[in-house]
């Protein structure tokens, strides 16, 4: 099958193909079709569906390069991942954050329930591979919030888990040691709003980025509480975590069950909060897949070549059992 696709405009062709055409090359890639570039048209090559995907592809390409005034290889490789437009994230409203020219879309279907979830609920835990937006979308909604001012504080946390070295190791006072274990949030953070104003709410205790620890005796009213890479914690920091939880809070607890670096024998604190409290209404548990990664297309790949290798270990620890 053959389609001819004329392209709204011809200015924003560079934007569009990518940098040597390399928009252009992971959709030939992605779908497994010939596209040819010919002035202000596409001409596609390749079996029907295949054909009919792209040309829904490109128009989201066109219609997101309009209305941000830039596209990346990521944009495109998120609309690779989503589903047909009937099912997509595009019944839900756009995020708005503080940074004037970024709007956050979910980009998978999984991401379209994971914020559903956030928004619905006081309590949502949401599990993951890398890659999946967990604490991106986690801190956007945040952001959101604080911005239409249904909240009056953010507050993220994380384990400073030893993942190999030793925190004593490191150079630098308690502050430089555990920034490492924060980074994550503040690129997030950094993502939704200009430096300056990130820094300025920072110095006023609207925006908090803490070690788990530090959380430890409080009680957080009207404020949005992330807990990142909750794999890694204990059964007692997650319930000293829940139960930081006040009026007018919601708390979103994010990790990968299957990347958990806590000694050998330990069981995790998030793992064991899903069992216990997924059945309680206003909590929500989502579970994100390799489906919804959104970095670069061969994360995807890396996360399932990973699996491979661990499923057999997996069912000779339960033979051996």
């Amino acid at each position: 099958m053959e389609v001819t696709i004329q392209l709204d405009s011809a200015q924003k062709l560079p934007e569009l193909f990518g940098a040597a055409d390399s928009h252009l090359r992971i959709l030939r890639q992605s779908l497994g079709i010939k596209i040819t570039a010919r002035k202000s048209n596409l001409i596609i090559t390749g079996k029907e569906t295949d054909v009919n995907r792209a040309a829904e592809i490109i128009d989201r390409m066109q219609k997101h390069l309009i209305k941000h005034n830039s596209l990346t290889a990521e944009d495109v490789n998120g609309f690779i991942a989503r589903g047909s437009s009937t099912q997509t994230a595009e019944t839900v409203k756009a995020i708005t954050v503080y940074s004037g020219k970024k709007v956050i879309e979910p980009t998978t279907k999984g991401q379209l329930k994971y914020i559903e979830a956030m928004l619905a609920n006081d309590l949502t835990f949401c599990i993951g591979p890398a890659g999946t937006g967990k604490t991106y979308l986690a801190v956007a909604v945040a952001a959101s919030m604080l911005k239409k001012k249904q909240i009056r504080r953010i507050v993220l946390a994380r384990p400073a888990v030893e993942a190999g070295e030793k925190l004593g190791f490191l150079p630098g006072d308690i502050q430089a040691k555990v920034n490492p274990y924060l980074r994550p949030l503040f690129d997030a953070l950094e993502d939704m709003m200009d430096f300056s104003q990130m820094k300025k709410f920072m110095e006023l205790d609207i925006i908090e980025i803490i070690p788990l620890a530090f959380m430890r005796g409080r009680t957080l009213n009207q404020a949005v509480i992330i807990c990142d890479e909750a794999q890694n914690t204990s059964p007692l920091q997650m319930l000293m975590v829940l139960t930081r939880l006040g009026h007018g809070s919601k708390m979103i607890i994010t990790g990968d069950i299957t990347q958990i670096d806590l000694e050998q024998g330990q069981k995790s604190g998030m793992v064991e909060a899903i069992e216990i409290l997924h059945r309680i209404k206003g909590i929500s548990c989502v579970k994100l897949t390799r489906r919804d990664i959104v970095r670069h297309r061969l994360v995807q790949n890396i996360v399932r070549a990973y699996k491979k290798i661990q499923e057999p270990k997996g069912k000779r620890r339960r033979e051996n059992a």
